[in-house]
């Protein structure tokens, strides 16, 4: 039976590691920590391993809340350094025109981000982002629409304010 199980686990691990790790790449910019952060969401499926339904659902919502928590780890530095160093030597920054997409998506309420990391990132469709987050297709929709709105609206302020 043991055998079997970890069998299993193999073959899920080289079935879905390089794109969880693509995925989680493409969302840190950087290779090394999107491999920690895919290695951990496997970690913790396999200590989960027998109560866990969709392996694959568990292994994307992990790594997202582990890109998450290394977003807040980033923007903990970036705060630190900043309090460390003059605001002359940096430079002024705003945050709200920064334009980048990521950063963006970072900013949104957990109930809109996860769905577009799902969905845009993951490639997921929606009867599966609905599945794994519990709600129904039509709010996953209309969570999506609203995330596009305001990535929407924030991006065109940034781009008045480069002008």
């Amino acid at each position: 039976m043991k055998r079997s199980r970890e069998k299993e686990a193999s073959e899920l691990f080289a079935a879905l590691y390089p794109r969880l790790a693509g995925w989680c790449r493409r969302l840190v910019d950087d290779d090394g920590t999107a491999h920690e952060i895919a290695s951990e969401a496997f970690t913790r499926l396999w200590a989960r391993w027998t109560a866990v339904d969709e392996p694959r659902g568990f292994l994307y919502v992990t790594a997202a809340n582990l890109v998450r928590d290394h977003w807040r780890k980033l923007e903990r530095e970036r705060k630190a350094l900043r309090r460390a160093t003059t605001e002359s030597a940096i430079g002024p920054t705003s945050e709200q025109a920064d334009p980048s997409v990521r950063l963006l998506v970072q900013s949104l309420p957990e109930r809109l981000r996860v769905p577009i990391l799902l969905h845009y990132y993951a490639d997921m469709p929606i009867r599966e982002v609905s599945m794994l987050t519990g709600r129904k297709e039509g709010t996953v929709k209309a969570d999506l629409h609203a995330a596009r709105e305001l990535l929407r609206a924030h991006l065109g302020r940034s781009f008045d304010h480069t002008r």
